[in-house]
């Protein structure tokens, strides 16, 4: 079984490459924010706490996120491995992570890293939200979350590169060079 981090700023290809991923591999989605959405459209009262951060280009609380991501991990019970998607965000995430894999007596094995110029992802993050109507999709909230991820996110890179598990990925390109970068490495570990 393992356990991947897709890692990197908003409009990096986190989701997209999580879906081929585990078309792939068969791996278990754990998107934190597909699960906070669906939270946000039940307007649980998760949802709606997470809401308030989420439009304002925050992160949502690490004891929110860490107690949505525990209850996922009872629930699923995953045999074939894991792709988190947009968690950890910050290093008490991570080690609170950790913390929760190892009573699963597993580990995180892999932070793939995808890495996007800045410019590169205002313009898919723009183009997202024309496409779906997501409001955080916004140029003023777009700017918000990619200084969000670089003062809080991007320190997992060393972090994990510390443990030895963070793989930088060139995450521009066709779709498919970007899943075969991100293939090379989960090979590697098998």
């Amino acid at each position: 079984m393992l356990n991947l981090i897709i890692f990197g700023a908003p409009g990096s290809g986190k989701g997209t490459q999580s879906e081929l991923l585990i078309k792939k591999y068969g791996f278990e989605h754990v998107s934190t924010g597909d699960l906070l959405r669906s939270a946000i459209k039940a307007q649980s009262e998760l949802g709606k706490a997470a809401k308030q951060y989420i439009d304002n280009g925050q992160l949502v609380p690490d004891a929110l996120i860490i107690g949505l991501i525990e209850s996922v991990l009872e629930e699923r019970r995953p045999q074939h491995g894991l792709i988190l998607d947009g968690f950890p965000r910050t290093i008490p995430q991570a080690e609170a992570l950790e913390e929760l894999l190892a009573k699963y007596n597993t580990r995180v094995h892999a932070v793939l890293d995808l890495q996007v110029g800045q410019e590169e992802l205002v313009d898919r993050l723009l183009k997202r939200g024309q496409a779906s109507g997501r409001s955080d999709d916004n140029l003023e909230t777009i700017e918000k979350r990619l200084a969000v991820y670089h003062a809080q996110t991007a320190p997992l890179a060393a972090y994990y590169a510390d443990k030895g598990v963070h793989h930088a990925i060139q995450g521009s390109g066709a779709l498919e060079d970007i899943t075969a970068r991100l293939s090379q490495v989960i090979d590697a570990l098998n």
